[in-house]
């Protein structure tokens, strides 16, 4: 089963970072910027904990699309030392049409399965990897506690 699941991630990532690199962006771009348009102005800590890259890399992209003026970065307003980042309107155009057509390349990918196989194959990933993530964690406490 093991073998079955990597081989299906790499086959749909293969897509999902063509799809990306199609619509200009790199992939830390895409989504920083995804994650701004779906989660509203955020700092770059928060980008960071809701996409599994290096903050270094978050930073540096955060640069890259403030240079392109894709966002803008205002003081925040609980804590003056964090910066907030918005989409601009020209960033929140490239980011929809980005998103737009890498969600249809996805959704291309996926139309092997119906609706209803779509839902049951979330619930049975979702409750696999919950469980997966349960035992990695015991057995890192059970490391911890020798």
């Amino acid at each position: 089963m093991w073998l079955v699941l990597a081989r299906c991630h790499r086959a749909l990532n293969q897509i999902a970072e063509r799809s990306i690199e199609e619509t200009g962006l790199g992939l830390t771009d895409f989504a920083a910027l995804e994650a701004l348009l779906h989660k509203g102005p955020l700092t770059i800590t928060e980008i960071h904990g809701k996409v599994p890259l290096a903050l270094g890399s978050m930073t540096a992209a955060v640069d890259r699309l403030e240079k392109k003026g894709l966002i803008i970065r205002t003081a925040a307003q609980d804590d003056r030392r964090a910066k907030l980042l918005k989409l601009t309107t020209q960033g929140k155009r490239v980011v929809e049409n980005a998103f737009n057509r890498h969600a249809a390349e996805l959704e291309s990918a996926m139309e092997v399965l119906n609706q209803s196989e779509k839902r049951e194959l979330h619930g049975l990933l979702k409750k696999l990897g919950l469980f997966a993530a349960g035992t990695l964690a015991e057995s890192v406490h059970a490391e911890i506690s020798t």
